[in-house]
C-alpha cells in the first residue's frame, strides 16, 4: 500500500531560533525540541538530563493518603493482603513490583491474576470469592478496577476492602473502594496523567516509603520492571514516564532483576543494550505469552524470583508458551488473510470483521494488529470461547474505535478499551448484525485519508547535515516511544551509492548519496520491491530515521528507511 507522506508544519519559528542560540545547537535540533514542547533552556536541561528528583510527590494523587493509611493498618493488624492485577505485561509487572516490595514488610501477602478464559479482564467475582474463602480482608487491584462498580459492591458485602490503582479512563461513577488511585479521575490533581498501571503501583511504593521515612532506593530497584510496563503498554514516553523509562533502561542494561535477566538470556538480542523497541519485541511478548496461552501467574512467578536459577525455571516455561503463541499467531494470521484475499467483497469494505470459532482467544489481538497493518482499516477478529463470542479490535491513526463500538453497544454484551484498541463480547446470533452495523458506523465517520497509512515526517534535511555530532545530540532524545518518536526525516533527490540488494524475502539493503554528501548505508524493511528502480540510477526521495549500526565491532551511522518515492 502506498503511504501518505505528511511533513509536519514548523512550530514557533522565533522560539526555535532563540533556543538554538541559547543551547548552541543547530537549527534542526532546536526545531525537534520545539516539536516536543521543549521551548526554554531549563526545559531542555531537564529533557537532556532526566532526574529522579523531578518525579512528582505521590501524595498529589487523589486518595493516596487513604490508600497508604489502609495498607499500614493492614500490616499493623497482620491482615492478609491480596495483590490483584491484569494478565498482560502492565498488570503482571505491576503485581510483581508491589508484591516484591511489600513481602519484605508483611508475611500475609499473596498475588492473584485472573484467568483470561475463565474470568476475563479485570476484577472477577471468582477472585473476590477466593479472597473471602482464604481470609483476605484487603485487595490492592492494579491496572484494572476503575469501572468495577458492581464488583466492588460485591466485595464490600463480603467485608473485603479494595484499593484500586488503575490508569484507564473512569466511567461516570467511581467504585466505592477505600481508595481509587487514577490520575485520569476528573478530581485528581496529580500533574502527570499518563502513568502505566505499573507506574501507579510504583507511586504506591513511593508513598509508603515517604510516609515511613525510608530510602527511596527501595523503590528505584524496581525501575527496570516499570520501564518494561511503559514500553509494553505503549503509553506516552513524556514527562514522568520518560524519567522512569530513562532510569529503568539503565537498570535493565546494568543490573536487571532475576526474572528479566533470565528473559534477556533467552532473547536474540546481541548488542547488550536494550531500548524501548527491544522491550516491545523481545521481552514484552514473552511475558504476555503466559497469559495468552496458559496462565499469567507464571509471568509473575518469573518476575518475583529471588534467584537466577529459580527465574530460569519459570523463564523456560514462559519461553515455551511464547513459542506456542507464535505458532497460533502464524496459523490464524494466514487463515484470516486467506479469508480476505479470496473475497473481493470483504476487500472493498472500510472495516474488517472476521470470525472463526476455533481461533485461539489469546492471539486474536495480535492477528487484528497484523491485518490492520496489511489492509489498514479498523479491524475486529472474533472467536468462540465457552459458547460466547469474544473479539479483539484495532484501529487506524485518527479513528476512534471506542466511539464506533459504543454505537453498536446494543448488539454487544460487553466492550471496553480506548481509541485504538478494544475488546468486546457478544451473543453468537449477533455476529452478522454486528458486521453490518460496524461497517455502517465506520463508513459514515471515517475520513478517506485515514484509510491510507501515514508517514509522519518531522523535518526535511540534507544528507550533508548528518554527522557524528548531530547523531550524538539526537541520540540524547531517547528513550523513544509514543509522543517522543525517533525523528523521521525527508531527503529529496538522493541517488544510489552502491547496488541495492534484497535480503531476507522482502527487505532492502542499499546506500545513498546526495550531491557531494558522504555515502550512507540504508536498510528498508519490507521495501524489496524498490531494488530494480534504485539500481536504475534514477533519483528518488526517502524518509528515514537515523540509527547506529554495529557490525563486527565497528559502528557506523545507518538510515532506517521507512518509505521510498520516485
Amino acid at each position: 500500500m502506498q503511504k501518505r507522506w505528511v511533513l509536519k508544519p514548523k512550530k514557533n519559528v522565533e522560539q526555535a531560533k532563540k533556543l538554538q542560540q541559547e543551547l548552541g545547537v543547530n537549527h534542526i535540533i532546536a526545531e525537534l525540541l520545539i516539536n516536543r514542547e521543549v521551548e526554554t533552556f531549563d526545559q531542555a536541561k531537564d529533557f537532556f538530563r532526566p532526574s529522579l528528583d523531578h518525579l512528582h510527590d505521590p501524595f498529589l494523587m487523589k486518595d493516596m493518603d487513604r490508600a497508604i493509611d489502609r495498607i499500614e493498618r493492614a500490616i499493623g493488624n497482620k491482615e492478609k493482603i491480596l495483590i490483584y492485577g491484569d494478565y498482560d505485561v502492565d498488570g503482571t509487572t505491576a503485581v510483581s513490583v508491589v508484591y516484591s516490595f511489600f513481602r519484605d514488610f508483611h508475611t500475609g501477602l499473596e498475588f492473584y491474576i485472573p484467568d483470561r478464559y475463565a474470568e476475563g479482564y479485570g476484577i472477577s467475582n471468582k477472585g473476590i470469592d477466593y479472597a473471602k474463602e482464604n481470609g483476605f480482608s484487603l485487595i490492592i487491584a492494579l491496572d484494572c478496577g476503575i469501572k468495577a462498580v458492581d464488583k466492588i459492591e460485591y466485595a464490600n458485602a463480603k467485608g473485603i476492602d479494595f484499593i484500586i490503582g488503575d490508569h484507564h479512563l473512569p466511567g461516570d461513577i467511581l467504585p466505592n473502594a477505600v481508595a481509587v488511585l487514577d490520575p485520569k479521575r476528573v478530581d485528581c490533581p496529580y500533574p502527570y496523567k499518563e502513568l502505566s498501571g505499573c507506574g501507579i503501583g510504583f507511586k504506591i511504593i513511593q508513598a509508603f516509603i515517604k510516609q515511613n521515612k525510608m530510602s527511596m532506593d527501595l523503590a528505584y530497584q524496581y525501575l527496570d520492571l516499570v520501564a518494561v510496563s511503559i514500553a509494553s503498554d505503549i503509553v506516552p514516553i513524556t514527562g514522568e514516564n520518560r524519567i522512569l523509562t530513562h532510569f529503568g533502561l539503565k537498570k535493565l542494561n546494568s543490573n536487571p532483576c532475576c526474572g528479566l535477566q533470565a528473559l534477556i538470556n533467552l532473547s536474540t538480542h546481541k548488542s547488550g543494550h536494550f531500548t524501548v523497541n527491544d522491550i516491545v519485541f523481545q521481552i514484552g511478548p514473552r511475558i504476555n505469552a503466559a497469559g495468552r496461552i496458559d496462565h499469567a501467574k507464571d509471568a509473575v512467578k518469573l518476575l518475583i524470583a529471588k534467584t537466577l536459577p529459580e527465574a530460569r525455571v519459570f523463564s523456560a516455561s514462559v519461553d515455551d508458551q511464547n513459542k506456542a503463541r507464535k505458532d497460533f499467531d502464524l496459523k490464524i494470521t494466514k487463515e484470516a488473510l486467506d479469508l480476505l484475499d479470496n473475497n473481493v467483497h470483504l476487500q472493498t469494505r472500510n472495516t474488517t470483521v472476521l470470525y472463526k470459532e476455533d481461533w485461539h482467544k489469546g492471539v486474536i489481538g495480535i492477528v487484528a494488529s497484523r491485518l490492520t497493518e496489511r489492509y489498514y482499516r479498523p479491524t475486529i477478529i472474533l472467536t468462540n470461547t465457552n459458547g460466547h463470542i469474544a473479539g479483539s479490535a484495532r484501529s487506524v491513526l485518527g479513528f476512534d474505535l471506542y466511539e464506533a463500538l459504543s454505537e453498536c453497544s446494543d448488539l454487544l454484551d460487553q466492550y471496553g478499551g480506548h481509541k485504538y484498541a478494544a475488546g468486546l463480547t457478544m451473543p453468537t446470533d449477533n455476529i452478522g448484525l454486528f458486521q453490518q452495523r460496524f461497517e455502517e458506523v465506520v463508513s459514515k465517520s471515517i475520513k478517506p485519508e485515514m484509510l491510507q497509512q501515514e508517514v509522519s515526517i518531522e523535518k526535511e534535511i540534507r544528507l550533508s547535515e548528518i554527522d557524528p555530532k548531530f547523531y550524538r545530540i539526537l541520540s540524547q532524545f531517547q528513550p523513544f516511544g509514543p509522543q517522543n518518536e525517533a525523528p523521521t526525516f525527508l531527503c529529496r533527490g538522493v541517488t544510489m551509492g552502491n547496488n541495492a540488494n534484497v535480503v531476507g524475502s522482502t527487505h532492502l539493503k542499499f546506500s545513498v548519496k546526495q550531491e557531494d554528501s558522504a555515502i550512507f548505508e540504508c536498510i528498508g524493511f519490507g521495501l524489496g520491491e524498490f531494488a530494480e528502480l534504485i539500481n536504475s540510477g534514477k533519483p528518488f526521495d526517502i524518509c528515514f530515521s537515523i540509527e547506529e549500526n554495529s557490525w563486527r565491532g565497528k559502528k557506523n551511522l545507518q538510515l532506517n528507511v521507512k518509505a521510498i518515492r520516485f
